[in-house]
C-alpha cells in the first residue's frame, strides 16, 4: 500500500466522494473540442470554449467529485465549480507533433505544478501518449519526462495523476481490428511500467484493456470472448497496485456504463471515473446552433441523466482507492 503525505491524501479526499470513489467530469478537452465546435460553425473561437466549459461546470459539476479543466480555456470555470467539486488541472499541451516520431511529450509553457497549485488545483494531471514497444530512445525521454512531473508534485504536495493513452506507431488506426488484437497488451504493459515508484504517480487514469466494440456481444466482429476479455480486465487489475480509473474515450455513455458492469463481473479492482465527452458532447450542438439556455437545458436534462447514471454504476462497481492509498497516520477516514 503506498504511502502519502496529509497534504496529499486530503487533496485525493477532495477528487472523490464520501466512499473513496472518483466520479470526475474531464473537459480539459482543447483541439477535440474545437473541432466539435467548428462542425456546427465556421470557426470555433477561443470564448465558445471558455463559455461551454464554464456552462457545463455550472450545471454538471453538483452532481460530481470533481472536474479535470486546463488552465488555458478552463480556469472560469474551475471558479464556477460546485463548492463540492474538486480540482484537477491539465498539464500538458494539448495533441501532440505529428511530424515528429514517438507522440512525445510537452507541458504548458507558462505552467508549472506550483503554478497549477496556486491556481487551486487538488491534483495534477498529465496526458502520455505511449506505446511499449517503441524505441528505448522514444520511451526514455517520456520516462524522463514523468519523473520531473512526479518529482514536482512531490515536492508540492499533490496528487499526480497519469492519463496514459496507448497506441502502436504502425497502426494508423487505434479503432480498427488490427489494434484491438494488441490492445490488452499496450494498455496492461504501460500501466506495470509506470507503477513504478519512481514515477510517483498516485492515480492512473486509463483506457479500458480491450475494445468492447470486439468484445462477444458487445459488436459485430468477434476478437475476444467475454471470457478472454474478462482474464484481460482481471490482469489489468493486477498490473498495478495504485489506483486507477476509467476514462470514457469518446464512447457513448450507454457503453461506457455497460463496460464498467462488464469490469466488475471480471473482478476489476478500478476506483472510479474521469468521464468527457459522454456526459456532455451532445449538448455542443445546442450550444452553437441555438445558444446558452439551449445547452443549459440540455445539460440539466441530458446531461444530469448521464452523470446520474454514471453514479449510480459506480456505486455498484467502483472500489475505494483507501485499499490502495494510506496517509501517515493510521486515522479513520471518509468519516
Amino acid at each position: 500500500m503506498k504511502t502519502i503525505t496529509d497534504k496529499q491524501y486530503a487533496a485525493l479526499k477532495n477528487t472523490s466522494n464520501a466512499d473513496g470513489v472518483i466520479g470526475a467530469l474531464a473537459i480539459d478537452q482543447r483541439g477535440a473540442l474545437k473541432k466539435m465546435i467548428a462542425k456546427h460553425k465556421e470557426e470555433a473561437v477561443d470564448q465558445d470554449i471558455i463559455d461551454f466549459k464554464k456552462i457545463v461546470s455550472e450545471e454538471l459539476t453538483p452532481y460530481a467529485t470533481s472536474i479535470l479543466l486546463d488552465p488555458e480555456y478552463g480556469l472560469p470555470a474551475a471558479d464556477a465549480r460546485a463548492e463540492s467539486a474538486g480540482l484537477l488541472l491539465a498539464y500538458e499541451k494539448t495533441g501532440y507533433d505529428a511530424s515528429t516520431p514517438g507522440r512525445l511529450p510537452d507541458s504548458l509553457n507558462v505552467w508549472s505544478v506550483k503554478r497549477l497549485k496556486e491556481a487551486g488545483a487538488d491534483a495534477c494531471k498529465f496526458l502520455l501518449y505511449y506505446d511499449v514497444d517503441e524505441a528505448d530512445e522514444i520511451n526514455d525521454q517520456k520516462k524522463a519526462y514523468m519523473e520531473r512531473i512526479g518529482s514536482e508534485c512531490v515536492t508540492e504536495e499533490i496528487p499526480f495523476f497519469l492519463e496514459l493513452v496507448s497506441y502502436d506507431a504502425n497502426i494508423s488506426d487505434a479503432a480498427s481490428k488490427e489494434y484491438a488484437k494488441v490492445k490488452p497488451h499496450k494498455v496492461n504493459d504501460m500501466m506495470k511500467e509506470f507503477s513504478d515508484p519512481r514515477y510517483n504517480v498516485d492515480v492512473l487514469k486509463v483506457e479500458v484493456p480491450v475494445n468492447m466494440k470486439f468484445v462477444e456481444g458487445f459488436g459485430d466482429e468477434v476478437v475476444y470472448t467475454k471470457d478472454e476479455a474478462a482474464q484481460l480486465f482481471a490482469e489489468q487489475s493486477a498490473a498495478t497496485d495504485l489506483p486507477f480509473i476509467f476514462l470514457s474515450a469518446g464512447v457513448s455513455a450507454e457503453l461506457f456504463q455497460e463496460t464498467l458492469r462488464f469490469a466488475k463481473e471480471a473482478g476489476s479492482t478500478f476506483n472510479g471515473v474521469l468521464c468527457g465527452r459522454a456526459t456532455w458532447a451532445n449538448g455542443v450542438e445546442p450550444f452553437i446552433t441555438q445558444g446558452e439556455e439551449a445547452a443549459r437545458e440540455w445539460l440539466r436534462t441530458e446531461g444530469r441523466k448521464n452523470i446520474d447514471e454514471l453514479n449510480a454504476v459506480l456505486k455498484e462497481t467502483a472500489s475505494t482507492w483507501q485499499d490502495k492509498i494510506q496517509g501517515p497516520q493510521k486515522v479513520a477516514r471518509f468519516s
